[in-house]
């Protein structure tokens, strides 16, 4: 269950995980926190995704109102793009689990999940339950508010078309059945082992104005929102600009917007508010009936220092002790827990538990530093410190502001389990709900390290308990200190050189198969195995491995690639040794914004093997947001240029027409990526010089773009206009306009068999009208809905092709789907028809 150990690394429970130090919150934070223990209100809100969450209206509800808010978001946001990099699917699910973790560190609020899986764009809620299990969310939903005792739910959208998105209804939907689901204990009994039901007060919608719609009425409950905080030095407004604005691998970037504005609320389900959110709630210790907890905040409160918040330490012991003696055991852990930072807080502690290497192996011993400091008059005494296993007794004042280190060696255990994200660390239960191993890890971001050096300290009278994680510290020349969790890593990691090969049946398969090994790890022999489908195609021997990297060949023949009937093979590699089998590989994601991110898949590579002709040597590739197509394009043996300025401007006289188009010439095709008209600022320089390449006998193909933050208004050599059509079914059928067109024919025969296996989507953004020089190639919708023909267009202009094509290669290519790679190589040779 949920671990209700008193640790006091920061305000919030549900991002202590992300805490790495104990460090002492700002005079102003303490002193805010200090009126939130007097307010026992909570509000959670709920939506679908990371981004949907109002940040305006958290900011306001935690700082102004002082409530403990928290966000629930359904999904990671793994269904949808990367502005950032290639990472999709679930790696980008736990970049944008850390971006919210970040938003909340500015906003202040407590970020929440379940285990369903974004699997990308649904129309409403019937295509959305076709995916989610919609009584496991519902679970979810109940268990989040079972923990975290809401007395308010705030959703951000509605059960109906109106949400715009069929995840976003469903959000809806579930909340409300869960509200009511919540405070009956015949409903998911189960979980009554570890929590008390808990019914709140209401459940409320959020309306909204976004684009054109407009959900807000003058009768609805408002409020009043953006107010200036001088303690922020920034108006609430502001600050939800701030938070927002992390959400980076989405281009979220948002104004920070000065100024007050009108939040309006329509009733849903509970008792009606008539003049506040929290109208008919508990507010304070008084009402609850303990008005000296109210007495002794006030005075706290009153005397504050925000010079010398150690001043405040006397009066806060006393008042631990009076919480302690609450009754009510769940609301005593709770703000024991609050309480406890804000005295370590006042006592200006810190603490970590550091070490110079950023990856470990279980077993293994490693020296770190035990860093001490407090700045409090009356001194802190350290009296005991765990480290894991071992106990040491210290008995030891802390002076103030004189930091103290303690060197000590520790083992890592035998049994360490590797580090990564809970939900990842089994395959999912289906493509819409992770696999969680500990059903009462739900809801958490992410799981507590199960690393921790415990210390025992006192502080006057009173006793407490600080988990330090373990942890990696190092001077970056540029970001200054990094600390970032210690990752447990295999001793040894598999991976292969390139995520895809291609082969056809005729040809023998050429695999290099890379091996990294621990430094810190000696292996004087084991075996090399390559699997497909439990059959071992291929090994051998390796002596003597001791932290190099090194390649392995393997041929795997001909024939037997021919007798293996489909086209995308999945093969395994392990390495045995002393009868312990590896077969991880690492995935490290690590951004500027982001500490650095780990988790471990299979040792596996796709192989696509059919016939996949390709008709062009050298692409010019300008780069929207991050995509795998380059990659894709090079394996196939492909040379692929990145475009930049100088490509454009660097030769001859500048001029359309003349060194520019001769060095673009040079290409057989130049290929725009995704979103590139939402993220290159300059393509409205370039795309005359791109037009002209065509009009010379060049062929560009461009991928889709949004209608959000464009650089150009044209983006074809004749007019087309994009829309916010898409068919999100992966398996719609497609029908061919014109099957005579040289785009299905050459090199590849194109026919429907292409258009099987596709993942998450056909394509999004489809444009809905164009000029007639435009020749559209399919046709396709989604169960229900009118036919859309924008999926591909082409034009021919001057000698050249154009071909604007939404359809998702960015997802097809890196899963390893043939037909698409079919297609889109067809596209690239449409000139050398």
């Amino acid at each position: 269950m949920f671990k209700k150990v008193i640790t006091v690394c920061i305000l919030s429970f549900y991002t202590v995980f992300s805490a790495q130090q104990v460090r002492p919150s700002k005079s102003s934070e303490i002193y805010r926190g200090l009126k939130t223990l007097k307010n026992l209100p909570k509000v959670l809100y709920l939506a679908a995704h990371p981004d949907d969450e109002n940040t305006g209206l958290l900011s306001w509800l935690i700082n102004d109102q002082n409530v403990e808010t928290g966000y629930l978001s359904l999904t990671r946001g793994d269904g949808g793009q990367n502005l950032l990099g290639t990472e999709q699917g679930a790696a980008l699910g736990l970049i944008r689990t850390h971006e919210l973790l970040e938003a909340r560190k500015l906003d202040g609020a407590q970020q929440f999940f379940t285990r369903a899986i974004d699997f990308g764009f649904s129309k409403n809620t019937t295509d959305t339950f076709k995916q989610w299990d919609e009584d496991s969310i519902i679970a979810d939903v109940v268990w989040v508010i079972r923990k975290f005792h809401p007395d308010v739910i705030i959703c951000r959208f509605p059960p109906t078309a109106a949400a715009g998105h069929g995840q976003h209804a469903a959000s809806a939907v579930v909340a409300e059945k869960a509200f009511k689901l919540a405070g009956d204990k015949n409903a998911f009994p189960n979980q009554l082992k570890y929590v008390n039901v808990w019914q709140p007060k209401r459940i409320l919608w959020n309306t909204f104005r976004f684009g054109g719609v407009n959900t807000t009425a003058e009768n609805q409950l408002k409020v009043t929102v953006g107010q200036y905080d001088a303690q922020l030095g920034m108006g609430y407004g502001e600050l939800a600009g701030l938070s927002r604005s992390l959400h980076k691998s989405q281009g979220a970037g948002t104004q920070s917007v000065a100024g007050i504005k009108t939040e309006y609320f329509s009733h849903v389900n509970g008792e009606p508010a008539k003049e506040t959110l929290f109208d008919g709630i508990v507010k304070t210790w008084t009402s609850q009936g303990n008005a000296d907890i109210d007495q002794s905040l006030d005075k706290i409160i009153s005397a504050f220092n925000f010079n010398n918040p150690d001043l405040s330490l006397p009066a806060l012991i006393a008042l631990r002790k009076k919480v302690m003696t609450l009754k009510d055991s769940e609301l005593k852990k709770d703000k024991i827990k609050s309480l406890d930072h804000i005295i370590l807080s006042c006592a200006g502690f810190m603490g970590e538990v550091v070490t110079n290497q950023a990856e470990a192996v279980a077993g293994e011993n490693h020296n770190f530093r035990l860093n001490l400091i407090s700045r409090a008059e009356n001194p802190v005494v350290l009296e005991n410190v765990k480290w894991l296993s071992q106990s040491e007794s210290f008995n030891r004042k802390l002076s103030k502001d004189s930091l103290i280190t303690i060197q000590h060696e520790i083992q890592i255990p035998a049994d360490a389990a590797l580090t990564e994200p809970y939900w990842l660390a089994k395959p999912a239960k289906d493509v819409a709900t992770f696999s969680v191993p500990n059903d009462t890890l739900v809801g958490l971001p992410e799981a507590e390290s199960p690393l921790n050096v415990l210390l025992g300290l006192k502080i006057g009278s009173e006793k407490f308990q600080v988990q330090l994680p373990l942890s990696f510290k190092k001077l970056d020349p540029v970001r200054g200190d990094v600390v970032e969790a210690l990752r447990i890593v295999p001793a040894l990691e598999l991976k292969f050189t390139q995520p895809l090969y291609l082969v056809k049946e005729n040809e023998d398969l050429n695999l290099s198969l890379n091996f990294k090994v621990n430094s810190n790890k000696q292996f004087n022999n084991g075996k090399v195995n390559l699997m497909y489908n439990g059959e071992r195609l291929g090994g051998g021997e390796l002596n003597s491995i001791n932290g190099n990297d090194f390649t392995v060949e393997y041929v795997i023949p001909k024939a037997k690639i021919a007798s293996i009937k489909s086209n995308q093979l999945q093969l395994d590699a392990n390495f045995i040794a002393d009868e312990v089998t590896y077969n991880k590989k690492q995935v490290l994601i690590q951004y500027p914004h982001l500490p650095s991110l780990q988790y471990f898949t299979p040792a596996t590579v796709t192989v696509m093997k059919g016939d996949i002709q390709a008709k062009v040597k050298k692409v010019g590739y300008i780069q929207g947001a991050g995509d795998f197509i380059p990659e894709f394009l090079r394996i196939a043996g492909i040379q692929v240029d990145v475009l930049k300025d100088e490509d454009f401007y660097g030769n001859l006289d500048n001029s359309v027409g003349n060194g520019s188009q001769n060095k673009l010439s040079q290409y057989d095709a130049i290929v725009l990526g995704v979103r590139v008209n939402n993220t290159e600022k300059k393509l409205g320089r370039w795309m005359p010089f791109l037009w002209s390449y065509v009009k010379g006998g060049g062929n560009l193909v461009m991928q889709y773009n949004t209608n959000q933050d464009t650089t150009v208004d044209q983006l074809g050599m004749y007019n087309f206009s994009i829309a916010n059509k898409r068919v999100t079914e992966e398996n719609a059928e497609v029908t061919f306009l014109n099957p005579n067109h040289k785009l299905l024919n050459f090199p590849n025969k194109i026919t429907a068999n292409d258009f099987k296996g596709w993942v998450q989507e056909r394509g999004a953004y489809f444009p809905d009208k164009w000029d007639a020089a435009y020749e559209p190639l399919f046709e396709m919708h989604d169960t229900g809905e009118e036919s859309l023909q924008g999926s591909t267009l082409y034009a021919k202009y001057g000698k050249g092709n154009f071909i604007y094509t939404p359809l998702a290669f960015f997802r097809q290519l890196p899963a390893g789907n043939v037909g698409a790679a079919r297609l889109f190589l067809n596209f690239l040779s449409a000139q050398k028809n």
